[in-house]
C-alpha cells in the first residue's frame, strides 16, 4: 500500500505517492508563489494554497488509487488565521521570509528578554491577531501544516506537530508545549493555537479527499528532508540546497536544554516524534544558495539558465584565484551578519565569465563547509559524509566542490526534494506500511556518491569572508 504525501513549499506545492520500496510515483506539482506587496513583506493566499493542495492530492489519488495514509510536509513558520466554523482564511498569510515584524522582535528582546527572529511565527501571529476587528470570534492561528490539516479534515482538526511548533518561537522545549510566558508577553491566547501532536501517528481523517484516508504525519520541510535522506543516527547530516541552504544533523534522543542559538551558530531542532519517543538535532542556515546562481542568470546575464552553470563552471580547471562570498542577503550560520554582502575577490584582466561562474559555485560549497563545521562544533558529533538534495544537488561541478570543501563524501539524493520521502516514511510507519521509522528510512539509496579529490581551500575562504563581513554596519549590529 502506498502513502499519499502533500508537500507544501515556499513557491509551489506538490503531491506524490511513496511506495513501500521508498520510491516516489505520480508526482503532481503546482506553482503557488507568495507575493511581495512592498520590499520585505511576503504574503500568500491561504485559500489558493488550500485549493491547490486539494487539486494535486485528488489527482494523485485518481492515478494511484486508495492509499494507506496521508503525510503532510510543509514550509515552517509561515502563519495563517482562519475561521473555525467556515474553514476560510481571515486574510492573507504571512510567509516565513516576511520581515514586517523586525521592530517587534527588537522590542521583545529589549522589553522582555525574548530572543525572537522575524522569520519565526511568534511575532507574525501577534501581528495578524492585532489586525482583526474587535470581537472577532472562532479564530484559529496556525502554521501551514495546521492550515492544511484543517482543510483536509473539513475543519475537524486544529493540530501541529513538534517539528513545526519548535521553530515558532512560542514553544517550550522543557514541557514540549506552548510557552504560556511567551504567549502572554506577545498577547497571544494559547487557546487559539493548535494542539501539538506527534510527527508520526494517526490524528484524524482527510474527509475532503476520496476515501477519507487517515492523516498520519505532519512534519516541517527540513526535518522531513532529513528523515527522507535516511538520517536517523547521531551525526547523520543532510544539506538542502535550494534558494537558500539548510543543514540538519541528528544529535540523538537526548532533549536539548535550550532552544536558543548555540555558540557555533546552529539551532536545536526536534527532528521528529512518535509514540515511541523523539529524535533531536541541530540546524544551520545559509541565507542564499541557489539564489546566487539565479543572480548570475537573471541579473548579470552570464548564463542563459541556472542549469548552464554546471557546464560553464566545469569548462575551466579552476576559478584561477577568483573567490566569491555568497552573501547577497548577509551571512547566516555561523556568523549571523545581516550586513555582510556578496564579494568577488581575486579578479584579473584574464578573468572570464567561466571563472566567475565557477567561483560562485565554489563559494556556495564553501558556505556548506561552514555549516558542517558549525554543526560539529556545537554537537561534537562525527559527520562522516553528507547527504544532499535540492536543485543544486543536480549540479555536478557544485557537488564536487562541496566534497572538496568539506573533505567528505557527498551522497546525492535520488529525488530532487527529499521532503516527500520523509513525510511518507512518517505516515507509513504509523499505519503499518513499515514496522518502524528506522525501517522506512533504511529504504533510502543515493543516486551517486562523490568523493573529495582536491584541497579544501579553507584558509583563503576565511580571509575572503572577513572582507565580506560588516559591509553595512547598521545591519551587522542586528542580532535575533
Amino acid at each position: 500500500m502506498t502513502v499519499l504525501v502533500i508537500d507544501v513549499g515556499t513557491t509551489g506545492l506538490r503531491a506524490g505517492a511513496v511506495r513501500p520500496d521508498g520510491t516516489v510515483e505520480h508526482l503532481v506539482h503546482v506553482a503557488c508563489p507568495p507575493t511581495s506587496p512592498f520590499p520585505g513583506l511576503v504574503e500568500f493566499d491561504p485559500r489558493a494554497m488550500a485549493d491547490a493542495v486539494l487539486g494535486v492530492a485528488s489527482e494523485v489519488l485518481r492515478r494511484c488509487g486508495p492509499v494507506a495514509a496521508v503525510g503532510v510536509a510543509a514550509q515552517r513558520a509561515s502563519t495563517v488565521l482562519w475561521d473555525a466554523r467556515t474553514v476560510q482564511p481571515l486574510g492573507n498569510g504571512l510567509g516565513w521570509q516576511d520581515l514586517r515584524t523586525v521592530g517587534e522582535c527588537i522590542a521583545a528582546r529589549a522589553e522582555h528578554g525574548l530572543a525572537l527572529a522575524p522569520n519565526q511565527t511568534a511575532t507574525k501571529a501577534a501581528w495578524l491577531l492585532q489586525q482583526l476587528p474587535a470581537g472577532a470570534g472562532h479564530v484559529r492561528v496556525g502554521t501551514v501544516d495546521s492550515w492544511i490539516a484543517a482543510v483536509l479534515s473539513d475543519g475537524a482538526l486544529h493540530v501541529t506537530d513538534h517539528t513545526n511548533a519548535a521553530v515558532t518561537g512560542l514553544y517550550d522545549l522543557a514541557t514540549m508545549d506552548w510557552s504560556a510566558r511567551t504567549c502572554g508577553m506577545l498577547g497571544i491566547d494559547p487557546s487559539l493555537l493548535p494542539r501539538i501532536v506527534h510527527s508520526s501517528g494517526t490524528i484524524g481523517r482527510a474527509t475532503a479527499l476520496d476515501g477519507a484516508p487517515p492523516i498520519a504525519a505532519l512534519v516541517g520541510d527540513q526535518q522531513s528532508s532529513l528523515l527522507g535522506q535516511g538520517c536517523t543516527a547521531r551525526g547523520d547530516t543532510k544539506i538542502t540546497f535550494g534558494t537558500g541552504g539548510m543543514l540538519d544533523t541528528v544529535t540523538g534522543t537526548e532533549r536539548p536544554v535550550t532552544a536558543a542559538r548555540l555558540p557555533g551558530g546552529t539551532f536545536p531542532i526536534v527532528a521528529h516524534t512518535s509514540a515511541t519517543g523523539a529524535a533531536y538535532g541541530v540546524e544551520a542556515i545559509m541565507l542564499s544558495a541557489g539564489s546566487n546562481v539565479e543572480w548570475l542568470c537573471h541579473d548579470l546575464g552570464l548564463i542563459a539558465s541556472p542549469e548552464d552553470s554546471d557546464a560553464l563552471g566545469s569548462s575551466v580547471p579552476s576559478s584561477d584565484g577568483v573567490v566569491f562570498v555568497p552573501a547577497l542577503l548577509g551571512l547566516g550560520t555561523p556568523h549571523w551578519d545581516y550586513g555582510a554582502r556578496g564579494t568577488l575577490l581575486g579578479a584579473t584582466r584574464g578573468t572570464g565569465r567561466a571563472h566567475v561562474v565557477r567561483a560562485v559555485l565554489e563559494g556556495v560549497a564553501q558556505r556548506g563547509a561552514d555549516l558542517v563545521d558549525a554543526a560539529v562544533a556545537d554537537t561534537g558529533a562525527t559527520i562522516g559524509s553528507l547527504r544532499v538534495d535540492g536543485g543544486m544537488s543536480r549540479n555536478a561541478t557544485f557537488v564536487q566542490a562541496l566534497a572538496d570543501a568539506t573533505q567528505r563524501p557527498v551522497e546525492v539524493c535520488a529525488v530532487s526534494e527529499a521532503t516527500t520521502l520523509g513525510a511518507g516514511f512518517l505516515a507509513g510507519a504509523a499505519t503499518g506500511v513499515w514496522s518502524s521509522i528506522d525501517e522506512a528510512a533504511s529504504t533510502w539509496r543515493p543516486a551517486r556518491t562523490v568523493d573529495p579529490v582536491g584541497p579544501a581551500g579553507r584558509e583563503r575562504w576565511a580571509a575572503a569572508v572577513e572582507r565580506a563581513r560588516r559591509w553595512i554596519p547598521e545591519l551587522s549590529a542586528l542580532d535575533f
